[in-house]
């Protein structure tokens, strides 16, 4: 038997120490680690209970952008119907503005038709009353069958009667009614028939007979005598009364008036011969001519004649008229004949006829 150890009391206190410390360490530890655990578990609550706030958070803002993102896309169709509609009034707007100004051309083009309007009524009242004078005018003189163009005033010839019953045209056919002069006339006399219808004398003469006709009043009578030595009526075989309400008789009369061409020497002696042998007589006698006559009832003997002889045979053909028969003398001056307005004018004052002598481009 081994023999025991006797235990020393240092040993013993040693270990005491040791153990004491020992706990001493491991108390320190289990406090300190209690301690840690508990600090580790609230911060772990606190961290947990963050976590949960913040997936609260992000759940929150998921359903925000959910939200937000519906309301954008919401807004997005806003925007495009508004654009849409911001367009559709842009377009309304132009075609407003386009029906504005049509509306504008419209009214302006209203207002000109208007005004046109109105001015076609004022020229419509002058012109009623025009015809309504005219008409008036138409109702004394008689509503003429033939007209015969002018300018203005030279339509009219101031003094000159042409109111009658029977009113007999006297026109000079002859040869000096070609020209104005003594040697113009020798020259137009040996030209052809075309060149002496050209002659502006002789258009004047054809056109103021012409005139005269288209002027006479309805409802009476007329006859048209062409005289160069001798007096005859322009129709050949009608020496009657014409009727101035028959058209056919005005047309015949003018166109027989153009068909002459002046001839020989001038006989007034014959053509108020001619007066006084028409049946029943005149009482108006339009006379157109160029100067005093150049013989008396027969062609002279001589080929020159004075202006006192030209003034003799004027006088004696003056006696040839008969009694109370106005004449109405239509002038165009030749040369050299210095009497022939004198003698024509006092021949008006006796007869109460009347005398003129019209400017070149009458009528």
């Amino acid at each position: 038997m081994r023999p025991r150890r006797t235990l020393s009391p240092f040993s013993l206190s040693f270990l005491d120490i040791m153990f004491c410390g020992f706990g001493a360490v491991v108390l320190l530890v289990l406090i300190l680690n209690h301690d840690t655990v508990q600090t580790r578990e609230k911060t772990f609550t606190d961290l947990r209970g963050e976590v949960l706030r913040l997936e609260k958070e992000v759940i929150a803002g998921r359903a925000n952008l959910v939200e937000a993102r519906n309301s954008l896309e919401a807004t997005e169709a806003e925007r495009v119907r508004m654009e849409g509609e911001a367009e559709r009034v842009i377009q309304k707007r132009t075609d407003l503005d386009v029906e504005i100004a049509r509306l504008e051309q419209q009214t302006l083009a209203t207002k000109a038709h208007i005004n046109e309007l109105k001015s076609d009524l004022k020229t419509l009242d002058t012109e009623n009353k025009r015809l309504g004078a005219q008409a008036e005018a138409d109702r004394e003189e008689g509503e003429r069958l033939h007209r015969v163009q002018g300018d203005g005033d030279r339509q009219y010839l101031t003094g000159l009667k042409l109111g009658g019953k029977r009113v007999l045209i006297l026109l000079d056919a002859s040869a000096s009614m070609l020209d104005e002069t003594v040697i113009n006339v020798i020259l137009r006399r040996n030209l052809s028939e075309a060149e002496q219808r050209a002659s502006p004398k002789w258009k004047r003469a054809q056109a103021t007979a012409e005139w005269l006709i288209s002027n006479l009043p309805v409802g009476g009578e007329f006859q048209v005598y062409a005289f160069n030595t001798q007096a005859e009526p322009v129709i050949a075989g009608r020496p009657g009364w014409l009727k101035t309400g028959e058209r056919g008789d005005i047309e015949d009369a003018i166109r027989a008036v153009y068909q002459r061409l002046p001839r020989g020497g001038t006989s007034l002696y014959n053509a108020f011969d001619a007066v006084r042998d028409m049946t029943p007589q005149p009482d108006n006698v339009l006379l157109i001519t160029d100067g005093l006559p150049t013989q008396g009832k027969s062609r002279p003997s001589k080929t020159k004649v004075t202006n006192e002889e030209r003034i003799e045979h004027f006088n004696d053909a003056v006696k040839r008229l008969p009694k109370g028969v106005p004449v109405n003398t239509i002038l165009f001056p030749m040369e050299g004949d210095a009497f022939a307005a004198a003698g024509y004018w006092e021949l008006a004052v006796q007869s109460k006829g009347a005398f003129i002598t019209p400017s070149r481009d009458w009528p």
